[in-house]
């Protein structure tokens, strides 16, 4: 019997399968029933700066991955746990960083110790008016 054959194939492609049709953003939705917005799957890097009492906290700021967004939202992977109630977001686009603030609407476990951070975009927020962002770079 050759090392790798179509029967062992058969095995991974079931369970590729089933992993990706339990976990698929868009197949969920369809199981969960329409939203108010619709979301496109998207992976990039994201710096997350904690917002207290109108101010950025850059020492707790990190950097994690998206996973989707939709019009007004976006939906981020993080290690573990954070409790970020407002946030500004930076994203590298074209050569230089743009910052959102964010609200946080809820953080789920993905499994693996990963958490699920769903954040509503509220507003852009202008590295002139807040200086201090001058020195979150991705």
């Amino acid at each position: 019997m050759p090392l790798f054959s179509k029967r062992k194939n058969a095995g991974v492609t079931s369970f590729v399968l089933k992993l990706v049709n339990n976990n698929c953003p868009g197949l969920k939705a369809l199981a969960d029933g329409p939203r108010v917005d619709s979301r496109v799957t998207l992976v990039v890097p994201v710096i997350v700066a904690p917002l207290a009492d109108q101010r950025i906290e850059l020492r707790r700021a990190f950097t994690a991955v998206t996973k989707e967004f939709s019009n007004s939202g976006v939906a981020i992977v993080l290690d573990g746990p954070v409790a970020v109630d407002e946030a500004v977001l930076g994203f590298r686009f074209e050569g230089a960083m743009t910052f959102l603030r964010a609200k946080a609407r809820h953080v789920d476990p993905i499994g693996g110790g990963f958490f699920q951070l769903g954040l509503q975009l509220t507003e852009v927020v202008f590295a002139v008016d807040y200086p201090e962002l001058e020195s979150l770079i991705l």
